[in-house]
């Protein structure tokens, strides 16, 4: 039986949440081997004058533990 383990990310886009989510997975396989899925947990954007300037999401990353 596997053992799963889950961390937490938090990442940010001034493209939109879909490059969030792809920056926060991209930049935990820098350091994490066998992630196997992302639950976004939370979505935000920051607003200056009236406008959209950031996306932001926090993720939980599940990976296998050899």
């Amino acid at each position: 039986m596997p053992i799963v383990k889950v961390i937490e990310v938090i990442a940010s886009s001034e493209k939109g949440i879909d490059d969030a989510i792809r920056t926060a997975v991209a930049e935990a396989s820098k350091t994490v081997r066998n992630i196997d899925s992302v639950y976004v947990q939370d979505i935000k954007a920051h607003v200056k004058d009236g406008k959209i300037t950031t996306f932001g999401c926090v993720c939980k990353i599940s990976f296998r533990i050899e």
